[in-house]
C-alpha cells in the first residue's frame, strides 16, 4: 500500500501517534494528544489523518500471549468503532506487543542520558508500531 500510513498508540492518558513517509517504508513520529474522551479522540486522529492525506490508519492493540484481547486490546478495539464512525479509512488493529520496551530501547540506543529519557514514549511506541507494519510483507 502507497501513501501514508497513521499509526496510533492508545493509552489511558495519552495516545501516541506517528506517520509514514508517502512510500509508506519508513515511520516518523507525529504528535501526543491527550486522552480526552474516546469520541473526541476519535475526531481529533480522523482530523490528523486528514490533513496528512492518510490512507490507512493503525491502531496499536495489546494482546496477552495466547493472543486473545485484554482490557487494552478491548480499548483499542472501541477507539477502532469509534474511528470509523468519524472516518471512511480503512483501520487496522496491530500487536503492539513489546512497543513501549522498543521505544525505551530505541532513546538508549540514541545515546539520550538517562535524566532525559523519562517522560512519555507514545509517539516513539507509535513509530515502533507503524515501522513493524510497515516491515510485514503481508501488511
Amino acid at each position: 500500500m502507497k501513501g501514508r500510513i497513521l499509526a496510533v498508540d492508545p493509552g489511558d492518558k495519552r495516545i501516541g501517534l506517528a506517520i509514514s513517509d508517502p512510500t509508506a517504508t519508513i515511520a516518523n513520529p507525529l504528535t501526543v494528544l491527550k486522552h480526552v474522551a474516546r469520541a473526541v479522540d476519535a475526531a481529533q486522529i480522523a482530523q490528523i489523518a486528514q490533513e496528512h492525506e492518510a490512507v490507512l490508519i493503525v491502531i496499536g492493540t495489546a494482546y496477552d500471549i495466547d493472543g486473545q484481547a485484554g482490557p487494552q486490546a478491548r480499548k483499542a478495539e472501541r477507539l477502532a468503532e469509534a474511528l470509523r464512525a468519524q472516518t471512511d479509512l480503512p483501520i487496522t488493529l496491530w500487536d503492539e506487543a513489546g512497543s513501549t520496551r522498543e521505544a525505551r530501547a530505541a532513546r538508549i540506543a540514541m545515546g539520550v542520558k538517562r535524566s532525559r529519557r523519562a517522560g512519555h514514549l507514545d509517539d516513539l511506541a507509535a513509530t515502533y508500531i507503524l515501522q513493524t507494519y510497515l516491515d510485514t510483507p503481508s501488511a
